[in-house]
């Protein structure tokens, strides 16, 4: 019994995405092409090949810029694809009413391009001239359709010359918004599906797009070619894989490095190389420093066999697992082996590359990211290269996941060592051991970079938060505050890095609890009913020698005061004294102090250390406030201090410059070893 074959079943089941809208249209101009190679042979310089854009007559609604000069381009409706190759003979017309027709498969064809036509357009109509036995010019046309499937039609006149006009009509709307929109790309697109026939021996026929312009696809091949490279051979189980290696030419729209793999002479599926091989990340330069782009088609009798009958993707596994299927190729291992060629060929563009890459590491690093310096030659152990334009938020997180990796291998690795340290030990115990201290000891020094970092970063921040914008104004103190300390926080909120009282008082990084903007009744320490608010209260427990302590009471906790002003606020005075402000919280503090933060009493006490810092600019009326407290000028003139003997109390009064100062200097040596500016 003889099967049927439903042309409207085969369309349905016949896949064709979106991405790929211009796959039908391709599929034409394919078939124009072999056609032409058919009647010409050798002297392929006498075809010609056209393909007209078809546009609607009105314009497409566009709701986005549109370029200076160009209006908006109207919807494509059709594509005519005109050749003047050997037409549609008997054997030809018999293979196109053959679905799944073998008559050209030795070229890889699968005899589906005709359903991608119904796929996305509307209506085919075919007409052609070919030459009989005789050499007697005979023509045909017909229609090509869902529902009536090849409908002949009167043969047309107007041919002198063997050839055919393949009329895709009535772009379906899904694809046609997919597909590029202008002569300039859809001639590009054509060139690198079709670019086989223009890199074999012998070259292409003259192939011309057309729309309101015409571009001519064989000087497209003279612009876009920069040089080409040997073409080599890759053997992945004893399967040849052939590579045409190009050099093109280098601009906006050409930049990335690429694989295609390619099928029956023509372009399946493309794949970025970009940082697959180290190295390579878009342009290269080539001796001359000339820059260049590299990309390569990939063909093989093994990928004409496993295609897909889309011709969108192959039959092929990604990789496969196990040792049973060595015979077995995936994707992974041809890839693997073009990788390989490929930095073999390019070896010396790719040197240079990761030279620069190198350099723009170290730049980065001096300057920027000094954390990163100690582990450095571990990241090039881990084969970590960079493209030399990477901008700096992008290099600082790919090392950043790298330093991850290599404190993730470090944890691992001292797992490993210390577990094996009560068994027998083994012959290469000691140089495991020693290999994970060097790693440990390189991921501290970086974590100490990062901390003194951090620290420069902090001042420099500082440094331009006191003076003015670019409209003459000074930040306010809160700007400064939560620099210093996160503001309406305590310690018990906050984790210890969170604060860089550092700047102030190494000290004060060591206290039994911390409160920032906090009233004092608030306050667990102090016990007050006072919804008073002191910039930053701290206390700390005064240690205490072992050999002296007497009995199990505590030592009596220390109280340090920070008050913060304005950048050069100039309204201090009897009842805005920043000084006398300060003594105002020690007293609260210690005639309400009952607990510490953990809970613990705390000794009653009136004479617990107190210690005040006032942060502001040195202005006539804060100066005056000092004079009055009785309090001296510090050497350099930008601060004053004292002692407060009613209050018992240690008073500094610190100008934001002496300030900065003061730090800088402290954390000098750190900067000069990390090799960051001081001032």
């Amino acid at each position: 019994m003889a099967l049927t074959t439903s042309l409207a079943g085969r369309v349905r089941n016949t896949s064709l995405p979106k991405s790929h809208s211009l796959l039908p249209l391709l599929e034409a101009i394919v078939n124009g092409l072999q056609a032409i190679d058919a009647r010409f042979g050798s002297n392929i310089g006498q075809g010609r090949l056209r393909v007209t854009i078809e546009r609607s007559g009105q314009d497409e609604l566009d709701f986005g810029p549109s370029g200076p000069g160009r209006s908006a381009l109207k919807p494509i409706i059709g594509f005519a694809v005109e050749d003047n190759g050997v037409g549609f003979t008997p054997d030809n017309m018999g293979s196109f009413e053959t679905l799944d027709s073998d008559y050209k498969a030795e070229m890889g064809c699968r005899g589906v391009g005709r359903l991608l036509w119904l796929k996305a357009f509307n209506r085919i109509s075919i007409r052609s001239a070919y030459k009989n036995e005789d050499g007697d010019l005979c023509t045909r046309q017909f229609r090509f359709s869902v529902d009536r499937e090849v409908e002949h039609i009167e043969p047309p006149d107007g041919f002198s010359d063997a050839g055919t006009v393949v009329h895709l009509d009535g772009f379906k709307d899904s694809f046609q918004r997919s597909a590029p929109k202008t002569v300039e790309a859809i001639a590009r697109e054509v060139f690198e599906h079709c670019i086989w026939y223009f890199l074999r021996p012998g070259g292409a026929p003259e192939v011309m797009v057309v729309d309101d312009e015409a571009v001519s696809l064989n000087k497209l091949m003279e612009d876009f070619v920069f040089s080409g490279l040997p073409t080599t051979t890759v053997t992945v189980k004893g399967k040849k894989f052939d590579m045409v290696n190009l050099c093109l030419m280098s601009s906006t729209r050409n930049t990335v490095p690429r694989l295609y793999w390619c099928a029956a002479s023509r372009v399946v599926t493309e794949e970025n190389l970009t940082g697959k091989i180290p190295g390579l990340y878009g342009r290269l330069k080539d001796d001359t420093s000339t820059e260049f782009t590299y990309v390569c088609y990939l063909s093989s009798d093994y990928l004409d066999a496993h295609v897909r009958a889309d011709r969108t993707a192959f039959d092929i596994d990604e990789r496969v697992d196990g040792t049973l299927l060595d015979e077995d190729i995936s994707l992974e291992d041809i890839r693997s082996g073009v990788l390989q060629e490929v930095e073999r060929i390019l070896s010396d563009p790719l040197a240079a590359a990761r030279n620069e890459g190198r350099a723009r590491v170290n730049e980065f690093v001096s300057n920027r990211a000094p954390r990163y310096r100690p582990v450095l030659p571990r990241l090039e152990l881990l084969g970590v290269t960079v493209d030399p334009s990477i901008k700096d938020p992008d290099l600082e997180l790919l090392l950043h996941r790298n330093l991850q990796k290599l404190e993730a291998a470090a944890i691992a690795e001292g797992q490993a060592v210390f577990a094996e340290a009560g068994s027998a030990p083994l012959e290469d115990y000691q140089e495991r051991l020693s290999r994970y201290l060097d790693a440990v000891k390189d991921i501290n020094q970086s974590d100490l970079a990062a901390y003194v970092s951090r620290r420069r970063v902090i001042l420099d921040i500082l440094f331009k938060i006191i003076r003015t914008n670019g409209q003459g104004k000074y930040s306010r103190e809160d700007a400064i505050h939560s620099l210093l300390m996160p503001m309406r926080t305590d310690s018990d909120e906050i984790g210890s890095d969170a604060s860089n009282l550092w700047i102030i008082d190494e000290r004060l990084a060591f206290h039994d609890y911390l409160a920032s903007d906090k009233t004092l009744k608030s306050i667990p320490i102090t016990g007050s009913e006072s919804t008073k608010e002191p910039d930053i209260l701290s206390t700390r427990l005064v240690d205490t020698p072992v050999l002296t302590a007497e009995g199990e009471t505590l030592p009596l906790p220390s109280i340090v005061v920070i008050e913060i002003k304005r950048p050069m606020r100039n309204d201090a005075s009897e009842d805005k004294d920043p000084i006398l402000q300060s003594l105002d919280y020690v007293k609260r503090v210690r005639s309400g102090g009952v607990l510490t933060a953990a809970g613990r009493p705390i000794p009653a006490s009136q004479d617990s250390p107190a210690f005040c810092y006032i942060l502001a600019d040195l202005t006539p009326t804060l100066v005056s406030r000092c004079e009055y407290a009785n309090l001296r000028r510090t050497h350099d003139g930008l601060g004053y201090f004292g002692f407060n003997e009613p209050a018992k109390a240690y008073i500094e009064v610190t100008s934001f410059d002496r300030l900065i100062n003061a730090a800088t200097e402290r954390n000098r040596a750190f900067f000069d070893k990390l090799g960051l500016p001081s001032s």
